[in-house]
């Protein structure tokens, strides 16, 4: 499963050959959650984490958002 980025304890991934739509996995101390990216960041399941790193997980996600995209497109 690649790792996109790691920040501030939160790991942001996809696993491999997983479905479409495009979503991304957070993983933090406390549980992880899986966000949609289009056509808006939103939060389609939390498992444990604290609304403030939700809320700091969409921001990330939101300002890399074609990176995240880019990829997914180039891992799948």
């Amino acid at each position: 499963m690649p790792t996109l980025f790691i920040i501030n304890g939160l790991r942001f991934f996809f696993y491999a050959f997983d479905h479409e739509p495009i979503h991304v996995h957070v993983e933090g101390a406390d549980g992880n959650a899986k966000f949609l990216l289009e056509p808006e960041v939103t939060l389609l399941e939390n498992k444990g984490l604290k609304a403030k790193q939700i809320k700091e997980a969409i921001q990330v996600i939101e300002v890399n958002k074609d990176v995240i995209k880019e990829r997914w497109a180039d891992f799948h």
